[in-house]
């Protein structure tokens, strides 16, 4: 599926338009790698960073893809939420922890 088609069926955008700015803008990662095109295949177990408008960064593990933009209840069960200390999200960069 297209990452800018899976953002909005997956309501984590307005509008479809708007997730390929983002990726022209250079504002996504799919497991890490840069994305600049908003046509991008996305696949369960893909892990998605994001920079939101308000300067937020968000990590989603994407569990589903969905076949239509349904309610937000429905969209929900698409992705996960990861963070970090919970165990399930990416680990700190190592520069962080320094030992002197």
């Amino acid at each position: 599926m297209r990452l800018d088609k899976f953002l909005w069926f997956a309501r984590i955008v307005k509008t479809r338009s708007f997730a390929q700015a983002m990726a022209a803008q250079g504002h996504l990662r799919i497991d890490g790698r840069p994305v600049d095109r908003a046509a991008a295949p996305v696949r369960v177990g893909n892990i998605l960073t994001l920079a939101t408008h308000r300067g937020n960064i968000r990590t989603l593990r994407i569990d589903a893809l969905p076949v239509r933009r349904g309610p937000p209840s429905e969209a929900a069960t698409c992705y996960a939420e990861l963070t970090v200390g919970d165990g399930t999200g990416p680990l700190p960069h190592p520069a962080a922890h320094k030992v002197s």
